[in-house]
């Protein structure tokens, strides 16, 4: 069994949803995983723990396989198409069929728009899938936590392509760094799916906007990203009041649990085990009805 531990801050959203992410993927690469968060009382600076049978370090893993991995846009092929019905293409991400082009296995109702296509992450180790966005919380009974709206139409695929880039010259020292601390890689970064909320901001409250002047560059933290987007595939946290779009819930627990009930755990069923849970609260950057952003979150 190998433990690969990881600081964590409970009131980030994005790094707690990275941490199912970390999971995730660990199913994938490494085969059955288990977690544990570890805090001291009243504190939110934490750390946690990936575990899987083996001699390979899970974070170490699936990290290099972010550095190599490239994103491609999935989408089905609908009866009497001539071929992919949208296409990413576009943006410069490759679109091809998902599963072969069998609709009738879509993760979702074929969208409108190449906007929140599927995005399938392909490496050498293997493929993940991303595809939490599409999902429509009427007809399936799941809230789809899409922050990002997307300017023209921006996809979620160029979304995700974007964040890869800027881990792909990940190496060396540079690379060591970011397998024992992957939320706190930073860069550079124009666009985000909107996780991590130490990017955040709201113009009328902090008094311009950062797109109005060429000369700021805003700073993001990738692995968040993509590791939170990854996160959100089997899991979401709660939304108290379906009529609010600007609060959810999410928990924690310093139980060593499987994925299956680390899943259930982030939102926010406690299934027993002792559970720490957090109110994240976001607001409208622009027009209400489009993105949103986290501002906030605070422990209940």
């Amino acid at each position: 069994m190998v433990d690969a531990t990881i600081p964590v801050d409970l009131r980030n959203p994005g790094q707690v949803f990275g941490c199912l992410g970390l999971m995730e993927a660990a199913e994938v690469f490494c085969g059955p995983a288990e977690g544990v968060y570890a805090w001291v009382e009243g504190e939110t600076r934490a750390t946690f723990t990936v575990s899987v049978a083996g001699d390979a370090d899970p974070i170490r893993e699936i990290v290099e396989f972010l550095t190599t991995a490239e994103a491609r846009a999935l989408n089905a092929l609908v009866p009497n198409d001539a071929g992919v019905r949208h296409s990413a293409v576009k943006w410069h991400v490759v679109t091809e069929a998902f599963e072969g082009g069998d609709w009738a296995i879509f993760p979702f109702d074929v969208p409108d728009s190449p906007a929140t296509l599927p995005v399938k992450l392909i490496g050498p180790k293997g493929t993940l899938l991303i595809s939490h966005w599409g999902d429509d919380p009427v007809s399936m009974g799941r809230d789809n936590v899409k922050f990002w709206a997307g300017s023209g139409g921006y996809p979620g695929a160029a979304l995700a392509r974007d964040a890869l880039a800027l881990v792909a010259s990940l190496g060396g020292n540079a690379l060591t760094e970011a397998v024992a601390d992957p939320f706190n890689l930073a860069a550079p970064q124009s666009s985000s799916f909107g996780f991590d909320w130490r990017r955040s901001y709201v113009p009328l409250e902090a008094g311009f906007s950062p797109n109005a002047h060429g000369n700021i560059k805003m700073v993001g933290y990738p692995l968040v990203e993509l590791l939170a987007a990854i996160g959100l595939q089997n899991a979401r946290p709660e939304r108290p009041d379906r009529g609010n779009k600007l609060a959810y819930r999410y928990a924690v627990s310093n139980a060593r649990l499987p994925t299956l009930f680390a899943r259930a755990v982030l939102g926010g069923q406690s299934l027993g085990f002792n559970v720490r849970r957090f109110r994240m609260q976001l607001d409208w950057p622009g027009q209400e009805g489009q993105a949103r952003c986290i501002i906030d979150s605070r422990e209940e």
